[in-house]
This record gives structure tokens, sequence and C-alpha cells, in this order.
């Protein structure tokens, strides 16, 4: 296994939401949880979706396989980029024209009059996602050179990006600081592109890049079928890589009938959840996948099972403790990372409970991003899609039945119950006789007994907390 890949991701991405904390921190502060701060989160929704499913999974997990497999590497990923390019900047600009009617999508329980303000927010920031597009383009480039601390740590440069702007404006209006944060955001954007453009120049990347243009015409024929089988998997792996991504999606759509500062909670609540889920299970995926890609395509199947073997237990360790950690002092983070300006007590309690629904999926979701490798990097990218489609559909079913009663905590339960049902799918098609050979009976043992160990001990320490 990749340890140091690993500790590179597990590192900036750890760098990066340290500094996305001090953001949120900043943004909680400033803005609170109302009215204002649920019309950024939906402002910055839609193109922090798209983010996290090129970013984190479609787009390195359809190319990286294809781009092994081409003969001619440069000529394929040039015809790559500018397809996707192209549409994305078309779509941009339709996102710009059509702002208050995505808007209307995006938050349909908004009147008339906040929607007017949400779509001038939407329109300025979708057009981070093709800046976003062509970074997670060059961090699949610098990924097969097997170079990671680039992507993992330019996130920060977003979040810094976004903390200057609030500072410079935390004394004028709400409306005032929902637009620097939206220029922020835009910022970020270039900043993180030109450190992935000056990376690349130092690991020839833009070389090969540049000989890719100047020979697409005469040989883009030969790139043909490798163009083909890539978009065969690329947009299965888009929805497959998106059902977290989507049910976020969702969550704001429904929390917008409810209760103002909602959707703030789900935010908030939502951000601690992603900070494991990133730092653990993300991180270790992304450090493997090339490997794993690799030993496939050359028939190491028992090579590649005990890349999956040493995955599971460390994220099964890792998971269960942040889980267990989350859960009982759940309270106390959102106390210490959030309560404070605008922030009030109240607000600590409902987005403390949200997280708890949150936490209870985190091991689910965490190992399946582990398991959904093996479809990816054995192109089986139309599978992933479909499993996610099933889990779309039992979240929706749990989402609408548990909205009325539970509110906002309903719907991270819905989302935590989605994560089991999407896991076993995915061991489905992994295969029980593989899963088999990572599981045995006396790590297993050894696992419980740690796992109460632990959790004794976190309850002891939460006790004598409030004692004192």
């Amino acid at each position: 296994m990749r340890i140091k890949a690993i500790f590179s991701n597990s590192g900036g991405i750890l760098f990066s939401r340290i500094f996305g904390f001090l953001r949120d921190l900043i943004m909680a502060s400033v803005l609170g949880a109302n009215i204002y701060s649920d019309i950024f989160a939906v402002a910055f929704k839609l193109p922090n979706l798209f983010r996290r499913i090129f970013a984190e999974g479609a787009f390195s997990q359809s190319f990286i396989p294809s781009f092994i497999a081409a003969r001619y590497k440069t000529i394929f990923s040039v015809k790559i980029i500018a397809t996707l390019l192209g549409v994305i900047l078309i779509l941009s600009l339709l996102i710009n024209i059509f702002s208050y009617q995505v808007s209307a999508i995006l938050a349909p329980g908004f009147d008339k009059e906040t929607l007017t303000l949400t779509a001038k927010y939407v329109a300025i920031q979708f057009w981070y996602l093709p800046l976003i597009f062509m970074v997670t383009y060059l961090g699949a480039l610098l990924q097969y050179k097997e170079h990671f601390a680039t992507t993992a740590f330019a996130t920060t440069l977003l979040n810094i990006a976004m903390i200057v702007s609030m500072l410079l404006y935390k004394d004028s209006s709400k409306e005032q600081i929902i637009l620097a944060l939206s220029y922020g955001v835009l910022a970020g954007g270039l900043l993180q592109l030109l450190l992935h453009i000056i990376v690349a120049k130092r690991f020839r990347l833009l070389k090969l890049f540049r000989y890719g243009i100047s020979n697409i015409k005469q040989k883009k024929e030969r790139v043909k079928a490798d163009t083909q089988r890539f978009f065969a998997n690329f947009f299965p792996a888009i929805w497959g890589n998106s059902t977290l991504q989507v049910m976020s999606f969702l969550d704001t759509w429904l929390a917008s009938f409810l209760a103002a500062g909602s959707i703030s909670s789900l935010y908030y609540a939502n951000r601690i959840f992603q900070l494991p889920l990133a730092f653990f299970a993300i991180a270790l995926s992304i450090a493997i996948f090339p490997t794993v890609s690799k030993k496939i395509k050359a028939k190491e199947i028992e090579s590649a099972i005990v890349e999956f073997k040493r995955g599971f237990w460390i994220l099964l360790y890792l998971l269960t403790a942040s889980v267990v950690g989350g859960i009982v002092f759940s309270n106390e983070i959102i106390w210490l990372l959030f309560e404070r300006g605008a922030f009030t007590r109240e607000n600590t309690y409902i987005v403390a409970d949200v997280l708890t629904m949150y936490m209870i999926g985190l091991i689910p979701y965490g190992l399946n991003k582990l398991f959904a490798l093996w479809l990816y990097a054995n192109h089986q990218q139309a599978k992933a899609a479909k499993i996610a489609t099933l889990s779309l559909i039992v979240y929706a079913i749990f989402a609408i039945s548990l909205i009325k009663p539970m509110g906002a905590m309903g719907l991270a339960l819905a989302g935590s119950i989605t994560g089991f049902v999407s896991f076993y799918l995915t061991i489905k098609h992994f295969g029980v006789d593989k899963m088999v050979q990572i599981i045995n009976l006396k790590e297993t043992i050894r696992f419980a007994l740690l796992l109460a160990l632990f959790t004794l001990l976190l309850i002891t320490i939460h006790n004598l907390w409030i004692h004192i």
C-alpha cells in the first residue's frame, strides 16, 4: 500500500479542512444560521456539488484507467479536455442566463425576493466549475505520475480566499458579505488552477499537452476507440460517484420548506461529517486507485485484493473511532467550532442532533468509497450508476417519510440509511467471496473488543467533562 501517498492526501486534506473549519467558524460568526446563510449555502451548493463529483472520483476514476490503456496518451488526454471543457463553458453560460430558474429549482421553498437575491450569487459562483474542472484534469495527470500532495493541499487556497473576503467585508451588510464570498470562491478557483499549472510544468506535463494539441488533427481517429470508452464510462461514473452529493443537494431542496436556518444546520453538520470521510476514506481511495488499476490491468487480482484488505481494516478502525467520538461529543464539537457571534446555543443543539444522524452513516459511506474502486478499475461504471440510482430511490422514500416528524434530523438520518444500502449493493457486485478473503474471525474479534473499550473510554471522559 502507498503509505506515503495516503499520508500526502490525508495531510493535505487535514490542512485544507482546518482552513475550511476556520472559514465556517467565521461564516457562522458573521452570518449565523438564518436566511442569509441559507442563501449562501444554496448558491454555493451547485458549484460545490460539481466540484465534489469531479474532484473526488468521477473524472479521475474514469480517466486514469482509460489513460493507462490508451496507446496515444497525449492526444487522448487533449481530446477529452477539449470536449468536456467546451461543454462545461456552455453549461456555465446557460446557468448565468437562467440563474433565477436554477435558484427556484435549488430552493423551491424560497419566496420571489429571496430567489432574486440568490440568483445573483448562483450566477457568479457557477464560473468556479470550469476552473475546478481544469484543476481536476491536471490533478488526474499528477495522480498518474503518483504525485498527490498538490491536489490534496490545493483546496486550502479556496478556503483562504473565502476567509480573506469575509474578513475584508465582515462589517458590511449581509448581502455585501455574500457577494464578497462569491467572488472569493472564484479567486480560490483561480489560485488552485495556477498552482496546478506550475506543478504540472515541473512534471513536464505541459510539454506533453502541447504535443497532444499539435498532433490531435492528424491522429484523432487513432484515439477514437479510447475516447468512446472513456465517455461510455464517464457519464455512469458521474452518477455512480454522486450519491452522497446528490443527497446533499436534495437535503437543501427539501430543507427549504422547513424553518429558516434548517439548510444551514444541514450544511454545518455535513461539514463535520465530511471531515473523516475525506481525511480517511477519500484520501486512501485516491492514493491506491492508480496502483489498483494497474494491478487489475496486469491481471494481478490477488495482489489487488491484498490492497483492499489493508485498506478495509485501516478504514474500519479510523471511521469507527470517528463515529463514536462524533456522536458522544456532538454537542461539544459544534459548541467549540461554531457557537459565537450570531450562532446561538439553540443553534448548537440543533446542529449537534443533525450531526449525530449523519455520523450513523459514516462507516458504510467510507467503506463504499474503497470498494467502489473495484468497479471503476474494471470499467464497470454502469454498475456503480445502477447502485446510485437504487440508493437515491431509497433516500427519497426515507427522506419524505422522516422530514415531517424529525425535520432536518430526518433528512440526515435518511442519508445514513441510504449509506448502508449503497454499501450492501457495492459489496454484492464486488463479490462476497472476495469479501470473505478480506474479513477473518481473529481480526473481527480484536476489532469488537477494541471498539467496546474505546466507546467506554469516551463515554467516561464525556461524563467527567459534564460533571466538571
